[in-house]
């Protein structure tokens, strides 16, 4: 059968006013896991589901250069990034990428993460109220730069943390602020050329910044400068995103007071299951796109060279025929169920190795698991406030980007109204 097409000519304003909801809403109305439309005037498949990512993620088929706005490349990725590589360069500049983000370093950023957190609990319980982003933003950049061989304080690390924030909250923004985002990138960018000269002044170490400094491309050559910062940048930026994850988590503790017992139950096995289902769960961003490389068919759909592709992220998060009940917030479907490399794609699918997937995803899961641990730990409630979240806005948060009271005591939550205690 035929990928069906949309009986309006352009889906443009429907895409930026159902937001996360366009592609699982269109696929639902036209009973089919494609369909065919115009976005931005450009005819485009949008499709969701495994074996779309499947499809989607086969190494073969696709490419990521040319297939995102410009604005939201430059913000999230760059020319000249691992995203923007294809074959060889790919392959080799993702094997560096995995040497760095996992093994021992999801141990040493998880560990500068708790130090950061263990610094900042003090002034938290001192304030009236703290917003929970803002401050996971900073503890991760302050976290991710040490770990990078590149440990900031003071000032700095304020600058830093506001360029990497702007970079992403800007990202699938149609407004003013993604100049504003620009101009902090370009200051980051300057930061992290300055950062990779002084490591290639020095002899190469395990440090990231002196690894990617003396990255050799296939080629035999070093890395060019601009694009070595750039995957600086494409280090710690990923990382200060987590912040979304972990805020989620703390709202999903919030709105499911049932859960942290259901954590001490069986601690290892639940919270990466409660870790899975946040990731799940909640928006973090709504679809990637890719331009097809060769020619193929699929779902009696022929696809020809440059043709455009919008995979559902969030669709296939919340595709009803791999999720059962996907609407309700559920940690106990990962219990006895590990994702497969096309179901669960918050940050992607595929093989990390060969394919376009987030070699940070390690690092993402480890981050929100020790978030949740070192919140369990902690006394801290929800004072009132406006937790909706928002669909229509590339990325998304709680309104209030969650407004937390620490408070001294011994470990509990300071349990507030919940619709549904269950989890």
């Amino acid at each position: 059968m035929s990928i069906p097409r949309l009986a309006s000519f352009d889906s443009t304003l429907a895409f930026f006013r159902e937001g996360y909801d366009f592609v699982g809403n269109r696929c639902r109305e036209t009973s089919s896991d494609a369909f065919r439309t115009r976005i931005m005037l450009r005819k485009v498949v949008c499709m969701r589901g495994a074996d779309a990512a499947r499809q989607f993620y086969d190494g073969e088929h696709f490419t990521r250069a040319g297939s995102m706005p410009p604005t939201t490349l430059r913000l999230l990725q760059d020319k000249g990034s691992v995203q923007q590589c294809d074959g060889a360069h790919h392959r080799a500049r993702k094997a560096m990428f995995l040497g760095l983000l996992t093994g021992p370093a999801v141990d040493a950023i998880v560990q500068e993460f708790e130090v950061a957190w263990q610094d900042a609990l003090p002034d938290w319980r001192a304030r009236p109220s703290v917003v929970l982003h803002e401050e996971m933003q900073r503890l991760l950049c302050k976290a991710a730069c040490a770990w990078a061989g590149i440990p900031l304080t003071g000032r700095e690390l304020s600058r830093r943390t506001a360029e990497m924030a702007a970079m992403i909250d800007s990202a699938g923004a149609v407004s003013p602020k993604v100049l504003r985002a620009l101009l902090l990138r370009r200051r980051s960018e300057a930061w992290a050329r300055r950062a990779i000269l002084r490591a290639r002044a020095q002899e190469k170490n395990d440090a990231p910044v002196s690894v990617l400094a003396h990255h050799r491309e296939p080629d035999g050559n070093l890395l060019d400068l601009d694009d070595a910062a750039v995957e600086l940048l494409n280090l710690i930026r990923p990382t200060v995103a987590v912040a979304r994850f972990i805020t989620f988590a703390a709202l999903a503790l919030h709105e499911h007071p049932g859960a942290v017992q259901w954590l001490e139950e069986d601690p290892e096995r639940r919270l990466t299951a409660f870790v899975h289902e946040v990731r799940r769960f909640y928006p973090f961003f709504p679809v990637i796109g890719g331009r097809v490389r060769q020619p193929f068919e699929w779902r009696g759909h022929y696809f020809v060279s440059d043709d455009w592709v919008l995979l559902g992220l969030y669709a296939t998060n919340h595709d009803p025929a791999l999720w059962g009940d996907p609407q309700a917030f559920r940690p106990a479907r990962f219990y006895r169920r590990e994702p497969s490399a096309f179901d669960l794609v918050p940050q992607g699918g595929g093989d990390h190795a060969e394919d376009h997937r987030c070699p940070g995803e390690w690092f993402t899961i480890a981050l929100i698991g020790r978030a949740l641990g070192l919140l369990q730990q902690a006394t801290w409630g929800l004072p009132q406030q406006d937790l909706s979240i928002a669909l229509d806005r590339f990325p998304t948060l709680p309104a209030t980007g969650l407004v937390v009271v620490f408070a001294r005591g011994r470990p509990s939550l300071l349990q507030l109204a919940s619709a549904d205690p269950s989890i």
